[in-house]
């Protein structure tokens, strides 16, 4: 990994089935990740848990792209009670901001009476969304930005939404390991098209 980590070469990063981490909040170490398997969500069998459609549907959010970028990726990285320590330092927030600026990096937030509840963000590359981190601070708020943003890459004409670990949470919502070989045929072929986020 070059010393200096750029927003161009944090693209490349991508580009290449990567994505950084940092040691801790304190680091300065980023270090590059390429598991096999991979995880991902494909979107053509994204599943909505019964229990979450009333809240989808039930208008208690509201829904945002883009209005609060950095907030999100500040709540992001904020210390849980089940995860004391954070993988994203200021060097790696203030890469993600450059993304957002140029257009490659978007937030998805739910909001309620005005505040900012729950959301996620990632980096978006030609028909592949990297989907990085997501946070909730009122139940179910972070799910229904899920929800959200999976409507909004069909409608856009993505092909992957890239997930890289699976989770229970994630499962519960379609989320599958595919080997790191697969993975890298789907990255490719969804880098080789457009989609409008």
């Amino acid at each position: 990994m070059p010393e200096i980590l750029t927003s161009e070469l944090l693209l490349d990063v991508y580009r290449q089935g990567c994505f950084p981490m940092a040691r801790g909040r304190d680091s300065d170490l980023v270090h590059l990740f390429s598991p096999d398997p991979r995880g991902i969500i494909p979107l053509e069998a994204f599943h909505v848990p019964r229990s979450l459609r009333k809240a989808v549907r039930g208008g208690r959010f509201e829904i945002r792209v883009d209005t609060a970028f950095e907030a999100v990726i500040r709540a992001c990285g904020e210390p849980a009670p089940d995860r004391p320590e954070t993988w994203l330092n200021e060097g790696l927030i203030q890469l993600y901001l450059d993304l957002h600026r140029r257009g490659f990096a978007h937030s998805v937030e739910t909001w309620r009476d005005g505040l900012l509840v729950g959301g996620l963000y990632g980096v978006s590359l030609g028909a592949a969304f990297f989907g990085e981190s997501m946070f909730s601070r009122v139940t179910d708020a972070s799910k229904v930005a899920l929800v959200a943003l999976v409507d909004r890459l069909r409608r856009g004409g993505y092909r992957l939404l890239d997930t890289q670990y699976v989770t229970d949470h994630l499962i519960r919502f379609g989320a599958c390991e595919v080997p790191r070989e697969d993975y890298m045929a789907l990255l490719a072929e969804a880098l080789g098209h457009e989609a409008s986020f």
